[in-house]
């Protein structure tokens, strides 16, 4: 870096061979574009004076740095070398003739500009550039400012001050929007610099490679860096530049040298499209090398692939901006010219990074609402690096010096109208997220590319489902841990291979990302979740057991199925219709034939203590007559139907008998509308949630029913495994009041279960409960998610494990599959085992289809009764864990179920099973899902131990073990989990055994430790947290004593009357509250089991304890004296 920023000749030495003198005489001998951009570069040019005079001179050395370099905000110049940075002022920054404070700082000079050196005959094309400036001797001005400091107050300061103005202003032109010519250049330069100096080389433009020519004509405003990149040369002459410029062109052996230096796994594919050929990849300027590796690119990215220049950044306290500048066409059309580069420090575990294009505004998601808060910082977990010499960025873990995400020279930075890609190399190869696809939850980085794109098909691997959730969690060996999420709502791949690494491709919008730093799996999951908002707070009932079928087909067997389930003492919440309870299949209406009754009905269900669920799909009939049908007729008057292209109501068919119109929930209009059609309907039938189903949106039409979509015109198709992104939905050219469905279409459910949310809030004056079929980024805050038509087979049984998971990192808790299955039918053997499993989902639905034999479970014989009896009673009994767990969750962002890597991510070999599952940090399932099987063999995580929950006895430590269909739920040591047992005799809802008295299970630790908490309030009311209309108590147990603590009353909780504390010695006494415990009080040892049983009535509004001895002798007089002084509790 160069010592000192300007020196007369006679102070020149060896350390200044960076810079020559260049005379303003050749200055003005050069082309009136380059002559603008220096001296609109003044300002960048003098921070570069301020920070490096004041850097090396001798005041610097000796006073310290002049007050006059503070308060700056750090800024990279564009023209000045790689990578060097200098000081902004922020205020007062024009110094046209700089200010020094001491003469034998060096001359400051009017104007200076930062160029190129060029290079001597034989230098290499990949030197690093030397710069010179151009200056010459101070004149009277500058010596009026250097001495400004002295002058005294008053009108002489004013006039002089004015006079400086007014010379500045004849100075630039004479006039706002005045141009320079010739002649005024010349009569500058014959008043400020009479002599003359060696004319220099001719410039070289500054790029990593040689270039026969390089944009000149562009430049950045630096005192407006808020402002987009502008342009000194009319719209013609900047056309005429474009079609000069030529890209930079290697020589063949710097090429291979570049290519010859990718190893395979560092491969990214630059011809993503397919049927490349060697002639074209190398066209595009990558690399050409076939393999026999399945999977690895034949065309891939050199080391360096220039498609952009560094151009300047700008950097504060809250974040950085960063200008780039296209050098090289991408091979898609529509480049952008002008990037920039956000970095937005969110928090000290979070930063944005947004990449889009600086001259034209580009469709951004209106959902979820993201409000972009820095939070004040205060030891930030990462930072950023930005390599004026490199494409991309790193961000950097402090804790370790990891990068975490790489993206300098990684693949290619591709940003064009359709085609916008980042790649990155990670720390890890262990990844998890990215959805909606079927798989195993870590996901396969071996070449592996997979479409998000919203679509209504039945689940399979290998292709897109019904969601988009492009947000991965990475874990690496030690656990540390971060996340990513690409928030873009257009249709895209994702592409991992073994680098490891990621490739984000999407067909429009712009690359917003988001990192959070963790360092835990469960740290990046509650940071995610609190910038894409907190799960919903579900209603207590929402977490019993739900039943429904497609096509019950009347009343009459809706009642059945409910009341024969009921009486068969299955645990059991809420009862469901499909489609087949509407007329004519069309929303808002009820067929009065086959469900006449259906109102009297749903009161019955509310008389018992039980909830009603209806399906909600988002097409309107479009075929009814004119003022028969409201929903239609409203939707016309409130002009809330998506368009087609030429602006008339885009006509599909989904269930309806006839055509359908899908109303646009982006418009102004639709929660009003949706809000109405809602209210009416009940009126008629007091539903208390809704199932939203069909809104990927679905279309049994490809694109429409009547005219045709226009062309999508797409360089590039995802690999959704269909010919065009309109099959089996609407035209991408449909309007929505947002914009095109091209943009909307992944929104749609999520716009959709906005609306709802909020209609059933003001309809009901309750907590909202609705569950969807599609879902984006964010739909957790609003609604649950089920797996869709999964079928009854042991294989997707299976599958609904990992998919649990991945939904819990998107921050959307209440997840379930259809249990038993939905497409075919299922077995007595298979729905057992499902029964088994699906009774501990978060959302526990038994659900099938209309060409299917009924599945309930007592339709399927005793076995199956039994078994779902006894797995949904241990479900209801672990309900106050599972709805404190979800309170967690609503207010933390923390998981409900998780994988069991979350309680110990540094155990490596916990990262991929995905055939058990934790609920909270303490109950494990771990379902037998193998056709004939009579056990499983389960992993127990270390160091702790883990017991049976039903009966206590130690199971294993630390390693893996054999289970029984008796032992699939276990407790870890650590935790005391509240229970509830719903009644013995009679139905079972959440009704009546929330009116049970309350239970402890207390599993100590392999130090006699542990703790749990609970919460409670009425499990329906609208924000009973947020208006402290909640109690929340905290367990403790330390060796042999139990306390409870009280940390907010607001509702009344029954009574706690049974304690059982497991892994325990003989006892012989036990205390509560400092008094024995007798009779109405009663504990009981096992000595088989090890468990302690103490009975009692406790009331939790204020704390007790709990103390056991294993001798009889009091363990102090005091608390001999306090027993024959108190009462028994």
């Amino acid at each position: 870096m160069p010592k000192i920023p300007y020196k007369s000749p006679e102070l020149l030495n060896e350390d200044d061979e960076d810079y020559e003198i260049v005379s303003f005489e050749d200055f003005c001998d050069k082309s009136p574009g380059s002559k603008t951009d220096l001296l609109t570069l003044n300002d960048n040019i003098n921070y570069r004076l301020c920070y490096e005079g004041d850097k090396n001179s001798k005041l610097a050395e000796t006073e310290g740095e002049s007050s006059r370099c503070a308060d700056r905000q750090t800024e990279t110049s564009l023209n000045g070398p790689k990578g060097v940075t200098f000081k902004r002022k922020l205020s007062n920054s024009f110094a046209p003739f700089g200010r020094y404070n001491n003469a034998k700082a060096g001359k400051a000079p009017l104007f200076s500009g930062v160029i190129p050196k060029p290079r001597n005959e034989g230098e290499s094309g990949s030197r690093e550039h030397r710069y010179q400036r151009f200056s010459e001797r101070r004149n009277i001005f500058q010596r009026a400012w250097e001495h400004m400091p002295g002058l005294g107050s008053g009108m002489l300061g004013v006039a002089l001050v004015c006079a400086l103005c007014v010379g500045a202003w004849w100075a630039v032109g004479g006039a706002v929007g005045g141009t320079w010519g010739e002649e005024h250049y010349r009569k500058l330069w014959e008043r400020t610099h009479p002599d003359t100096i060696k004319k220099p080389l001719s410039p070289m433009p500054y790029e990593k490679f040689p270039i026969q020519q390089a944009p000149e004509y562009r430049y950045h405003d630096h005192n407006n860096l808020s402002t987009k990149n502008k342009s000194n040369a009319t719209e013609r002459k900047k056309t005429e530049l474009n079609k000069k410029n030529v890209y930079p062109e290697r020589t063949v052996e710097v090429q291979q040298d570049m290519c010859s230096k990718v190893d395979e796994i560092m491969k990214f594919d630059c011809f993503p499209q397919g049927a490349a050929s060697e002639k074209d990849c190398v066209k595009r300027g990558c690399c050409w090398k076939s393999t026999d590796t399945p999977g690895v690119p034949y065309c891939y990215y050199p080391s360096h692939f220039d498609s952009f220049r560094f151009l300047n950044m700008t950097e504060d306290k809250h974040g950085m901006n960063v200008y780039m500048e296209k050098v090289r066409p991408s091979g898609y059309p529509g480049d952008f010219e002008i990037v920039r580069m956000d970095f937005k420090y969110l928090s000290d575990d979070a930063l944005q990074v947004k990449i889009y294009d600086a001259e034209h505004k580009r469709f951004e998601p209106m959902q979820p609402e993201i409000t972009i808060v820095s939070k004040p910082l205060s030891k930030k977990k990462y930072r950023v690096q930005v390599d004026g010499s490199l494409i991309g960025f790193k961000i950097i873990r402090n804790s370790d010096n990891v990068t975490i995400v790489n993206t300098q020279d990684i693949g290619g930075l591709i940003l064009s109208d359709k085609f916008l890609q980042i790649s990155a190399v990670l720390p890890t190869s262990h990844l998890f997220g990215l959805g909606e696809k079927r798989s195993r939850f870590m996901n396969n980085v071996n070449w592996n590319t997979f479409a998000i794109f919203n679509r209504d098909r039945a689940p399979t691997e290998g292709v897109n489902l019904y969601g988009t959730q492009p947000f991965y969690l990475a874990v690496e060996h030690d656990g540390k841990s971060h996340g990513m999420l690409l928030l873009n709502s257009n249709a895209m791949d994702v592409v991992l291979q073994p680098t490891p690494g990621i490739t984000y491709r999407t067909t429009g919008g712009i690359l917003n990302l988001f990192i959070f730093l963790g360092p835990s799996p469960k740290d990046v999951v509650a940071q995610y979740t609190e910038l894409v908002g907190r799960p919903f707070m579900p209603p207590y009932w929402a977490l019993g057991f739900h039943l429904c079928r497609f096509n019950y087909n009347t009343l009459n067997a809706t009642r059945n199925v409910w009341k024969s389930n009921r009486d068969a003492g299955i645990p059991f919440d809420v009862q469901w219709n499909d489609i087949d309870y509407m007329h004519d299949h069309n929303d808002f209406t009820l067929d009065t034939e086959r469900f006449a009754g259906l109102p009297e009905f749903v009161k019955e269900l509310h008389a018992e203590g039980m909830h009603y669920m209806m399906i909600i799909d988002p097409g309107i009939g479009g075929s009814e007559k004119a003022g028969t049908y409201p929903p239609y007729d409203r939707g016309v008057e409130m002009d809330i139907f998506v368009k087609n292209s030429t602006n008339q109501i885009l006509i599909g068919q989904v269930w309806n008998t006839g055509y359908t119109v899908f109303p646009d929930f982006t418009h102004p209009n639709s929660s009003s509308y949706w809000l109405e059609m809602m209210t009416n309907f009940h009126k008629l039938v007091p539903y208390d949630g809704a199932w939203i189903d069909m809104n990927e949106p679905s279309n049994f039409r490809d694109g429409a029913a009547v005219g045709t979509c226009g062309p999508e015109d797409l360089p590039y198709m995802p690999h959704t495994q269909d010919p065009q992104l309109r099959t089996h939905t609407l035209c991408m050219d449909a309007k929505h009041y947002a914009g095109s469905h091209f943009d909307n279409h992944n929104l749609y459910s999520l716009t959709e279960a906005v609306a709802t949310y909020f209609s059933l809030a003001e309809i009901r004056g309750k907590r909202p409960f609705i569950i969807t079929r599609s879902t984006f980024v964010g739909s957790g805050k609003f609604t649950g998610h089920w797996s869709g038509d999964i079928a009854s087979d042991w294989h997707d049984m299976k599958m609904t494990v990992p998919e649990l998971l991945s939904f819990s990192l998107f921050g959307i808790p209440m997840m379930g599959a259809d249990i038993c299955g939905f497409r075919g039918d299922t077995t007595p053997e298979l729905c057992k085992r499902w029964m088994q499993l699906g009774a501990f989902y978060p959302f526990s639905r038994n659900h099938n289809s209309d060409t299917s034999k009924p599945q309930d479970p007592v339709s399927l014989g005793p076995e199956v009764v039994e078994a779902s009896r006894a797995a949904l009673r241990l479900r209801y009994t672990l309900l106050p864990y599972y709805y404190t767990l979800f309170w967690r969750a609503h207010v933390y962002g923390e998981t409900v179920v998780r994988p069991l890597f979350f309680e110990a991510p540094e155990q490596n070999n916990l990262h991929d099973i995905d055939s058990q599952f934790m609920v909270g940090p303490y109950v494990m399932v771990s379902p037998i899902l193998e056709q004939g099987a009579t056990v499983v063999r389960a992993e127990f995580p270390g160091p702790q131990s883990w017991y049976n929950v039903l009966d206590g006895q130690f199971l294993a430590s630390d390693k893996s073990y054999e289970l029984t269909e008796n032992e699939t739920v276990s407790v870890k040591g650590g935790g005391i989990i509240p229970l509830q047992e719903p009644p013995v005799q009679g139905p079972v809802t959440t009704t009546n055994t929330r009116s049970s008295p309350l239970q402890l299970l207390v599993v100590p630790d392999r130090d006699n430790q542990a703790k749990g908490e609970l919460y409670w309030d009425d499990g329906d009311s609208l924000n009973t947290y947020e208006e402290q209309k909640y109690s929340h108590i905290e367990f403790s147990l330390n060796n042999t004593e139990i306390r409870s603590n009280v940390q907010w009353w607001g509702y009344g909780v029954p009574s706690l009357n049974k304690i059982s504390v497991l892994n325990q010695p003989p006892i012989k006494m036990v205390a509560i509250n400092d008094q024995p415990c007798t009779k109405p009080c009663e504990f009981t040892y096992n000595t088989q089991s090890k468990v302690l049983q103490v009975t009692a009535n406790l009331s939790l509004d204020k704390p007790f304890n709990v103390k056991w001895y294993q001798t009889m002798k009091p363990p102090s007089p005091t608390w001999r004296n306090r027993m024959g002084t108190k009462n028994n509790p």
